[in-house]
């Protein structure tokens, strides 16, 4: 029975309809307002390498504009391969072109490097040793077009194959820094890709990327965020609007994921501070469990709480709306450490 009064009824019925998301809204940039951004950081670093390395080759499955390696394209077209839509096929050729000497960047959306071409990577790729670079453009949860193009176990599915590097930069410096740290790395990677307009935040901490290692970006005595990814940059804005509240955090960035900075970490987590780790990935297999495996090994104990995407497929939409129901945005965490505490 409708137990509603006549105004309750008349009020819900003339409730202004929400607006629409729109396409752009799904695949906005990840930068706060305000914020700011360098566009294609990716396939300029990359472009500029192949100034200086003639053995520097990109290949692209049919998205170079959507994996900013069209900036390579335009730069050395004598040096790029469209390999069409074969993500399998794309891996293979880049397998072939490192046997003879060449290093390839390999881009393509994160979910169809790991999901689809993934016996690839393993058995061409990183069995042989040889010096790959595989991109993963769209990781985690950035874009709204739902669980077929949402990389959320990204880093799990990739993080038990052997001799595999893996980097999650935060912004466009870790980008630009990154792309001749992988080139002369003797192994295969793997690259979460940033595209589009970047965030440029990490020059402000004097920041430099060293392959394998974490980076203190900010001390603070309450809390200690872990942190990878783009949620660096959203647990650096955390950090100074807590502040605010009294509440004193520090900002340990993680840029790799494999081989783990566990000796940095470690340290880090032995001072008794509330220890959240940062990830845009699900909580299973990432980042969180590569901090609470990396201290129940060395016996030691601390209170993680893992802010990440759960264990779930999750919605489609616009990307903000996302975020503020996935718990990564700045106010998400900013409401969960004090909730914690």
């Amino acid at each position: 029975m409708n137990t509603s009064t006549p105004t309750q009824a008349a009020l819900t019925t003339t409730e202004s309809p929400k607006p629409k998301l729109t396409t752009s809204a799904m695949i906005a940039s990840i930068a706060e307002e305000g914020q700011r951004t360098t566009k294609a950081p990716f396939g300029h670093a990359l472009a500029r390498l192949a100034d200086e390395r003639p053995d520097v080759v990109g290949l692209s499955a049919d998205l170079a504009k959507y994996t900013d390696m069209h900036v390579f394209r335009e730069a050395h077209p004598d040096r790029f391969f469209q390999m069409g839509m074969a993500e399998q096929v794309m891996l293979g050729a880049a397998a072939g072109l490192a046997e003879v000497g060449l290093t390839p960047f390999a881009s393509t959306y994160s979910v169809f490097a790991t999901r689809r071409a993934y016996d690839f990577l393993c058995l061409d790729i990183a069995e042989p040793r040889l010096g790959v670079n595989v991109v993963g453009a769209l990781p985690g949860l950035t874009t709204g077009y739902g669980p077929s193009h949402q990389a959320t176990e990204d880093l799990a599915i990739l993080r038990g194959m052997p001799g595999l590097t893996i980097v999650d930069p935060a912004d466009s410096v870790d980008i630009e820094q990154a792309v001749p740290a992988l080139a002369a790395h003797p192994g295969p990677t793997y690259m979460r890709l940033l595209r589009g307009a970047v965030p440029t935040v990490l020059d402000e901490y004097d920041y430099q990327f060293e392959l394998g290692k974490a980076a203190e970006l900010r001390g603070g005595r309450d809390v200690l965020f872990i942190s990878t990814g783009l949620m660096t940059v959203r647990a650096l804005t955390a950090a100074e609007e807590l502040a605010q509240d009294h509440v004193d955090v520090a900002v340990l960035h993680v840029p790799t994921i494999k081989p783990f900075d566990r000796e940095t970490v470690l340290r880090e987590a032995a001072r008794g501070r509330l220890v959240a780790t940062l990830e845009n990935h699900s909580v299973v297999g990432g980042l969180a469990e590569c901090v609470a495996s990396c201290l129940a090994f060395a016996g030691q104990t601390a209170r993680i709480v893992p802010i990440g995407l759960p264990d779930e497929f999750l919605a489609a939409g616009a990307l903000p709306t996302l975020h503020d129901r996935y718990g990564l945005s700045v106010a998400a965490i900013k409401e969960r450490v004090r909730r914690e505490l």
